[in-house]
């Protein structure tokens, strides 16, 4: 097989697995920190708590797959060389994707946001449904049974061992999660650390051990079982038996047990201190429903997993853990830096995280969007090789669109009140906040928001045919409007560049033609004083 072949089934890869982990983002931001959902006051206590013990279970088999492909390439390579014959295997499997996470989804829109607890039935019954769903498809989607089939039987041992460790890790967790009380000392050095880091921060701290109860100000609350840092030891544990089982060829057993283990052991115990010091201190002084979201089971084990992953990655550098150097890179696995799937997706992810940031922590999210702007301008110089590596052109066509549809955009918005929050800044703040303002709109936003939408999903989707090609318009054109608000008004805009990449094949002319179509708002919203045009 070629490296061109490769590299193409790498990206192919790639482009899954990112479009995969951000949906299950937007579902968890969605129903864990921007839901009102308490298990006990569903009335469906198991119900509830079981369908989280599912997502933590689907988490862990997740984290243990990425795990096995970053460390055996020979499989990674057998994955992506399958997925690459799989390429354009027909319509159905991405039409019954979208169709489960729409399942996933309808239950939330359709409810009050604040009644999820009386209307749970309903919200089980698309989450559930949903979930098997888009799950299914996902897989198949990927690749058909018989190239998963073959993929397993190259590896059934790796593969199985890593399932099933991923697997049991949650259960293993709830089974010595007693021990937690009996270990006095762990309890009392998560108590008084998160004492220590709260008022050393300058903060009065309010403490009871014996009710479990820690806090600051007016937020107090009972750190339960599930919070206690126990899920960490034990995910951490079971993310190092993995990656002893997978590199047992090459790893010094000995030194990785008596000193690395005991090493991730401390540092998922410190870690649970500034989870929990975090969380009291969102609590307190911005958010309880948000801190107290942040202490779900399922918050937790997705820190956790964060946190070991990274540390077994930091592990992979460290010298003297390997009997021989194993090569760390293979020669025709492109960097993620220049991988164009990645730079496709990546900056538009750390752009949504970073509004999630300044929506949790601004009361008017309007003043923190710089820090929007930062992530978006470090994603693009990161991957800057794979945007310089595509063909830019300003067509008069894209730019003739981009001036129909700022000038559309502005005529018909509703007329505003120059934005009260900006009175909060005054001379070079608010002149530094202005240009920030103009340039991420007329610039970052149409590269990371083009590169997504018109770059990466409609090509994932559409494969040629009239079928498939309609569909990846409407999707995209959907998901589109749906992220700028104004359904009718973005949804045209969002076509129009869709039809500009499939009538050129160049990403770039919609680029061209959504910055043209910004600045020009940006130009009237700067002479108007009316920054909500934007």
């Amino acid at each position: 097989m070629t490296t061109q072949t490769h590299t193409a089934g790498f990206t192919r890869l790639y482009a899954f697995g990112a479009l995969f982990a951000l949906e299950a983002v937007g579902i968890v931001v969605l129903f864990q920190i921007l839901s009102a959902l308490d298990c006990r006051e569903t009335g469906y206590l198991m119900a509830c708590r079981g369908l989280r013990g599912v997502m933590v279970h689907a988490l862990c088999v997740f984290a243990g797959i990425i795990l096995l492909l970053v460390l055996k390439s020979d499989l990674r390579h057998a994955l992506s060389s399958e997925m690459r014959r799989q390429q354009g295997n027909g319509w159905l499997w991405p039409v019954l994707h979208l169709g489960g996470i729409l399942l996933i989804l309808l239950p939330r829109l359709l409810s009050d946001p604040t009644q999820l607890n009386q209307s749970f039935p309903l919200l089980f019954a698309g989450l559930v449904s949903g979930g098997i769903l888009a799950g299914v498809a996902a897989l198949f989607w990927m690749m058909p049974p018989r190239g998963w089939r073959d993929w397993i039987q190259s590896a059934p041992v790796s593969i199985g061992a890593v399932v099933l460790i991923a697997l049991l890790t949650p259960t293993l967790a709830s089974i010595i999660n007693p021990l937690w009380w009996s270990m006095t000392f762990l309890v009392w050095g998560t108590f008084y650390g998160v004492a220590i880091v709260l008022g050393t921060l300058g903060n009065q701290v309010a403490m009871d051990p014996t009710r479990e109860v820690i806090g600051t100000g007016d937020f107090l609350v009972q750190v339960a079982d599930t919070c206690s840092g126990i899920e960490g030891l034990a995910l951490t544990t079971a993310f190092m038996g993995i990656y002893a089982v997978l590199m047992r060829g090459d790893l010094r057993q000995g030194r990785f047990w008596l000193f690395v283990w005991p090493g991730a052991l401390i540092m998922s115990f410190l870690f649970n201190i500034l989870r929990i010091s975090g969380l009291i201190l969102i609590g307190a002084y911005v958010s309880p429903d948000l801190a107290v979201n942040g202490f779900h089971s399922f918050a937790g084990w997705l820190a956790f997993t964060v946190l070991s992953l990274g540390i077994l990655f930091i592990v992979q550098a460290v010298p003297g853990l390997m009997r021989e150097e194993p090569s760390r890179r293979d020669s025709d696995l492109p960097p993620i830096s220049e991988d164009q799937a990645s730079a496709f997706i990546l900056p538009f992810l750390l752009f949504m995280l970073a509004g999630l940031v300044v929506n949790t922590f601004y009361s008017e999210p309007a003043l923190g969007y710089p820090i929007q702007a930062a992530a978006m301008l470090l994603g693009l110089l990161w991957l800057r090789k794979p945007f310089l590596a595509l063909e830019w052109r300003l067509d008069p066509l894209a730019i003739g669109a981009g001036v129909v549809i700022g000038v559309g955009w502005v005529l018909t918005s509703e007329a505003s009140a120059s934005m009260s929050p900006l009175a909060e800044l005054g001379g070079m703040t608010l002149a530094l906040w202005v240009i920030v303002r103009v340039l991420g709109t007329s610039l970052l936003v149409p590269m990371v928001e083009e590169a997504f939408f018109r770059g990466y999903l409609l090509g994932l989707i559409d494969d040629g045919t009239v079928l498939r090609r309609v569909l990846a318009v409407g999707v995209t054109t959907a998901a589109f409007a749906a992220l700028h608000g104004r359904l009718l008004e973005a949804g045209l805009a969002g076509l129009i560049f869709a039809l500009l990449v499939l009538r050129s094949g160049r990403v770039t002319d919609a680029i061209v033609s959504h910055a043209v179509a910004n600045a020009l708002i940006a130009a009237v919203a700067f002479a108007k004083d009316d920054w909500t045009l934007i």
